[in-house]
């Protein structure tokens, strides 16, 4: 069985509330921060229901979760204070992890800011190898996450990450966690060459190091490298590459995360798609999500259809307009999602349902040529 889940709150009871909101989507792992990413401020790990929300796991199967480490974690910082501060702190956090009985906690390496990208790699292998000496009585690797390319960040390239694991003593503990949205954004070809990739990646880094997989549509062309993540099929990767992507013989055993935002068209209601997204992907909706669901996509497949209106060059041709027509943009700002949503209420279609549950839908009928016509 596939391992799919989402990143999940681990506010109010810890573990406990982490499991429940996962188990509530459906999920079969689920990735968490042990505290807000932003911050400092953190509660006593034994005192976040631990054993508690271990059991809510093992009653739904999940045998595997991930930590992410906080943003505010920079090694590749030339400042020697907030250096010595990353190190510090994610040697607490990686304690943290170990305490809850995670294998995986996965790391942004670092950004080399008014330095270069030789810096920053020097600088990060120098950091790790002080984290990993410092928490030498845990069993946790740090997972290295590829990224999209943003600013000075490091690790947009393979080549990045392999420099940075082999300037590291003891790297034994070092993983990887690759995230679709960033390698479509640092300019891989995830959609037509998925396998091209993953060659790459085994020559360059190996695929026994690859540890965690976050699935993420995108909302930039490939190349941007501005990291801006959309809701699975909602982006311009698309449900079908990212089902290739989940299925593939080489990562389908692996802690597979959706990091896909929550919409609505009202500020302060947003909703996540995860349980959609995940029982899509599974290849399980209709025990999932009942029967009324795939007759509900089926009829808005029928509707978009009359309208000569296709899911993917529908979400192209918006994206492409957003992205290259600056007055289009600020007359007209609507997402795919958004735009499809008003045309649906606009036509008084699934009326009985909420924004949140048309959203779902219209998620499925991304995947409507996969689920309804396979």
């Amino acid at each position: 069985m596939l391992k799919i889940g989402s990143h999940v709150s681990f506010s109010g009871k810890g573990l406990l509330n982490a499991a429940e909101e996962a188990v509530s989507y459906g999920s079969s792992t689920f990735m968490i921060y042990t505290g807000a990413p932003q911050n400092t401020r953190r509660k006593a790990i034994e005192k976040q229901f631990v054993e508690e929300g271990k059991s809510v796991m093992t009653e739904h199967g999940i045998n595997e979760i991930v930590v992410h480490a906080p943003y505010i974690i920079n090694l590749g910082t030339y400042k020697d204070d907030k250096f010595e501060f990353a190190v510090r702190f994610l040697q607490e956090e990686i304690r943290r992890t170990s305490y809850l009985g995670v294998k995986n906690i996965v790391l942004h390496p670092g950004a080399f800011t008014e330095k270069d990208v030789e810096y920053g790699i020097n600088r990060i292998a120098e950091g790790l190898t002080l984290v990993l000496d410092g928490v030498k009585d845990t069993e946790v690797n740090i997972a290295l996450e590829t990224m999209a390319g943003k600013g000075t960040e490091v690790g947009r390239k393979f080549e990045e990450i392999a420099q940075i694991m082999d300037k590291v003593a003891d790297n034994r503990k070092l993983t990887v966690c690759m995230d679709t949205c960033h390698l479509h954004e640092a300019g891989y070809d995830i959609i037509h060459d998925f396998d091209g990739v993953l060659e790459q990646f085994d020559q360059t880094i190996g695929l026994d190091r690859l540890a965690v997989v976050h699935l993420n549509d995108s909302k930039n062309f490939s190349g941007a490298g501005k990291d801006r993540h959309a809701p699975v099929g909602a982006g311009l990767i698309g449900f079908e590459a990212i089902s290739y992507i989940v299925n593939h013989e080489k990562i389908r055993h692996l802690p597979l995360v959706l990091e896909t935002p929550w919409i609505s068209k009202e500020k302060g209601k947003e909703r996540p798609m995860y349980a959609a997204e995940i029982a899509l992907l599974q290849g399980d909706v209709e025990s999932r999500l009942g029967g009324d669901f795939l007759d509900h996509v089926e009829r808005l497949e029928f509707f978009f259809r009359k309208h000569e209106v296709d899911p993917r060059d529908f979400v192209v041709k918006t994206w492409e307009v957003l992205k290259t027509d600056a007055k289009a943009k600020k007359e007209d700002g609507r997402e795919p999602i958004e735009r499809l949503y008003d045309m649906v209420k606009e036509e008084r279609l699934l009326t009985q349902l909420s924004e949140e549950e048309v959203n779902h839908r219209l998620v499925g009928w991304f995947a409507s040529k996969q689920i309804l016509h396979s």
